[in-house]
C-alpha cells in the first residue's frame, strides 16, 4: 500500500503485524515504540492466563496534568476473512482495509501521530494496552502498576474506539462465564463413552431462561443505552470432536454485558445456582464496574465541545473499564464500528486523518 500520510503509513505498519489477541503482541508493540522518540516510556511486560508473552506501553512527554489517548494493539481472531486479513489496502472509495483498520489500528496511529505533534508547552501521553479483545488485562496493568501514569495526574483519557467522532461518555462492562462439562472420550459406535454435552444441556436450557428475562424484564434494562437490554451472548465449544467420538469436554462460554444501573447479582445467582444444579464447572472473570459519566461532567462537556456532538452512551465494552481508576474516561476515535469484528473490516482513511487535529485539540485544551 502507497501513501504519504504518517497516519495511514503507521496503521498500515501495524495491519500488516498479526497481533489477535491469543498471540504475543510484542512484535506490534516494538513498531508502536519505534514512534516514541522523544517520549519517556514505560514498557508493561506480563504473560497472559495462556502463558503467552505480551506488552502494554505508557508514554509520555511534556508537562504532567494533561489527558492521555489510549488504544489497544490487539486483534480479534480473522474469522470468516477471504481477502488477507493482514495486507492493508486502501479501495477506490478511500477505506483502508485489514484487520484491525477500524478496530484499532487506525485509531492508535491517529493518536500517536496527534501526540508526536503535541508542541513543547503540551502534555501528551499514550496509554498503549494489550488483550482489549479478551480480558483487558494490558489496561488493568496499566491502571494498577504503572508508575509513569499514576505520577501525571490525569485530568482525563480519550479510549480512541470508532464511535465516527462522537462522544461516548458510558458504556456497559462484562462477565464472562466458562461452563465445562466433562465426558469420556471413546468411538460412539462402542457405548462405552460419556457424551458432556448431555451434562451441559440442563444447564443450557436455564441460560435460556435468563437470556429471555434479560430481553423481557424492563426492571433489568436501561434505557439510556440501546437496545436498553443487556447482551448475554452464547459460544458453545466441543473442543474439535469429531462426530463418531463421544464428547470429553464441553464448554459454554458466555459473555454478559450490563450498564451501570443493572445490577449483575441476580444473573450471577442464576448463573452459579445452574452450574451447581448441573453438576459441572464454572469459572468467571469480571471487567470493571461499567464506566459512565454524567452528561455534565468536564470531560463530557470538553469532548462535546470539541466535536459540536452531543454525548451518547454505547452497548459495548472498552478498555475504559479498567482505566477508569487512573482517570475519567470518554470514549472517542474516528470510525464506524459496524464493520469491526466482521471479514469486512474497513475504516475510511481520511477519518483516521481528520482524527488527528481532535485529539490535539483535546491534549492542548489542558
Amino acid at each position: 500500500m502507497i501513501t504519504t500520510d504518517p497516519v495511514l503509513r503507521l496503521a498500515a505498519d501495524l495491519i500488516a503485524i498479526d497481533s489477535r489477541s491469543s498471540l504475543s503482541n510484542l512484535s506490534v508493540a516494538d513498531r508502536v515504540e519505534q514512534e516514541l522518540k522523544g517520549f519517556e516510556v514505560e514498557r508493561l511486560d506480563y504473560t497472559d492466563g495462556n502463558g503467552v508473552a505480551k506488552r502494554a506501553i505508557v508514554a509520555h512527554k511534556g508537562p504532567k496534568g494533561g489527558y492521555a489517548l489510549s488504544g489497544h494493539m490487539d486483534t480479534v481472531p480473522a474469522t470468516g476473512w477471504e481477502s488477507a486479513p493482514w495486507t492493508p489496502r486502501i479501495d477506490e472509495a478511500g477505506f483502508l482495509h485489514g484487520l484491525g483498520s477500524v478496530d484499532m489500528k487506525g485509531q492508535v496511529a491517529a493518536a500517536i501521530i496527534a501526540a508526536q505533534r503535541a508542541p513543547a508547552g503540551v502534555g501528551a501521553t499514550l496509554l498503549i494496552t494489550a488483550d482489549e479483545e479478551t480480558t483487558k488485562q494490558g489496561a488493568a496493568i496499566i491502571a494498577k502498576q504503572s508508575t509513569l501514569a499514576k505520577s501525571l495526574g490525569l485530568k482525563g483519557i480519550v479510549v480512541a474506539e470508532p464511535t465516527g467522532l462522537v462522544p461516548v461518555r458510558g458504556h456497559r462492562s462484562h462477565i464472562a462465564f466458562t461452563a465445562t462439562a466433562r465426558g469420556l472420550q471413546a468411538h460412539s459406535s462402542t457405548g462405552k463413552g460419556v457424551n458432556a454435552n448431555w451434562k451441559l444441556l440442563p444447564f443450557l436450557a436455564a441460560m435460556r431462561s435468563v437470556h429471555d428475562e434479560l430481553r423481557t424484564n424492563p426492571a433489568l434494562h436501561d434505557q439510556a443505552y440501546d437496545p436498553p437490554f443487556s447482551d448475554f451472548n452464547l459460544v458453545i465449544d466441543n473442543h474439535g470432536t469429531a462426530m463418531n467420538v463421544t464428547v470429553a469436554k464441553a464448554s459454554a462460554l458466555i459473555k454478559f454485558r450490563y450498564s451501570a444501573k443493572v445490577d449483575p447479582q441476580p444473573i450471577l445467582h442464576a448463573v452459579r445456582q445452574a452450574a451447581r444444579e448441573a453438576g459441572i464447572e464454572l469459572a468467571e472473570q469480571h471487567e470493571g464496574f461499567p464506566p459512565e459519566l454524567a452528561l455534565d461532567h468536564p470531560l463530557v462537556a470538553l469532548a462535546v465541545s470539541l466535536t459540536g456532538q452531543a454525548a451518547r452512551t454505547a452497548p459495548y465494552g472498552t478498555d475504559a473499564s479498567e482505566l477508569q481508576a487512573l482517570a475519567p474516561c470518554v470514549v472517542l476515535g474516528p470510525g464506524d464500528i459496524s464493520t469491526a469484528h466482521t471479514p469486512r473490516e474497513c475504516a475510511r482513511a481520511q477519518d483516521l486523518v481528520d482524527a488527528v487535529p481532535v485529539f490535539e485539540r483535546f491534549l492542548a485544551s489542558a
